[in-house]
């Protein structure tokens, strides 16, 4: 094994040997590219690490993810493309995650970075060597969404989703604990759904009950007040520091997250340096039926992820909502969770928006 692999927390190692007993060796050489090795600076939180709403066990990065997507996807399928297309599927993420998405406005799919991935393969020369050394096209690998199993649309199962909810059940709300993950995980095997395509389906409805108990109490937590608004002003300082010239958006796919934090702490505009530094100390949200004045109010949608599993049955694979009561239960209130309120952080600030008047210098991060 590389450095990556040993410098792993014991937790995390152990729960890449539950996705696969094969770490194959043929995939650390795509991990080791520097393309790679830039999303391990990437937290899987969203930036949540960076506020003290939240209490996150260890360190998740986004390269942790990719890694244990492909080896669910290895383990299923043992086909190098599909493990291939799992790997990068998020080698395009910018700092903070899914934060940039919201500054793109894309709170409902939270695609909008996904464009830059068939780019950024492209043009490294590192991983396109190894592609070529074994004999994959880039057209194979740079959309994941070619590949059932490695991704489909909510709320079924795939890799990617499979993948999220078991890891942020261990770091960003733990909900189990490895044992119950690979009792879960044990009970899953590929199986057409009702559309004759492959997806990932559980044997047993009783485990498959158990899981949606368990990933149903994860939920809410992504939609929490504290999630969106902390989530929602890390897209506004950034969109700000953007608009007033200290950040452009090649930077926000450049440098980790600690040196973008770095350079908002020490920028030249004493408001967004401060705002940042009440933003680290405040450790509680709050709601509000209407808007709050002198404070930093939002009012946000978000993306509600969640999944209906397939279960394996007499009659052929169906929903779990289709034949169990108890997961319906779990599974609608979920979806009927109201989050129209307002929430606001104990302090103002009002995002910049772009006016030539407010650059102070253009492009100062890139010199």
């Amino acid at each position: 094994m590389n450095n990556y692999y040993n410098n792993l927390n014991n937790e995390i190692k152990e729960y890449f040997n539950i996705l696969s007993n094969e770490f194959p060796d043929w995939l650390l050489d795509y991990i080791n590219t520097p393309e790679m090795q830039r999303i391990h600076k990437i937290s899987m939180s969203c930036g949540t690490d960076y506020s003290k709403c939240f209490n996150l066990k260890y360190w998740y990065s986004n390269l942790d993810h990719s890694v244990a997507v492909a080896l669910i996807i290895w383990h299923f399928t043992h086909d190098k493309k599909q493990t291939l297309a799992g790997l990068f599927h998020d080698i395009a993420t910018p700092v903070f995650k899914h934060c940039i998405d919201f500054m793109n406005g894309d709170l409902e799919k939270q695609e909008s970075t996904e464009e830059k991935t068939t780019e950024i393969i492209k043009n490294s020369k590192e991983i396109m060597q190894l592609l070529k050394r074994d004999n994959i096209n880039l057209e194979e690998i740079d959309n994941y969404k070619r590949y059932p199993i490695a991704d489909n649309d909510t709320p079924k199962l795939s890799a990617d989703r499979f993948e999220y909810n078991f890891s942020s059940g261990l770091t960003f709300f733990r909900v189990w604990d490895l044992h119950k993950i690979r009792k879960i995980y044990d009970n899953v095997v590929i199986d057409k759904n009702e559309d004759g395509i492959d997806e990932l389906v559980f044997k047993n409805k009783k485990v498959c009950e158990e899981y949606i108990n368990i990933i149903s109490k994860l939920w809410p937590e992504w939609i929490s007040d504290k999630d969106k608004t902390v989530m929602q002003f890390l897209a506004d300082i950034c969109k700000s520091m953007n608009n007033a010239g200290f950040l452009t958006v090649d930077d926000l796919y450049r440098f980790s997250e600690k040196e973008i934090i770095e350079k908002i702490i020490n920028c030249e505009d004493p408001y967004l340096s401060e705002s940042f530094k009440k933003f680290q100390q405040v450790d509680q949200v709050y709601s509000s039926p209407i808007p709050v004045e002198n404070k930093y109010c939002v009012n946000i949608n978000p993306k509600k992820r969640y999944i209906i599993p397939l279960v394996q049955t007499e009659k052929g694979t169906i929903r779990i909502n289709k034949i169990s009561d108890i997961a319906k239960k779990h599974i609608d209130n979920y979806l009927n969770m109201p989050t129209e309120n307002y929430t606001y952080l104990d302090f103002d600030f009002k995002p910049y928006v772009h006016n030539k008047q407010k650059i102070l210098k253009k492009n100062i991060l890139t010199k």
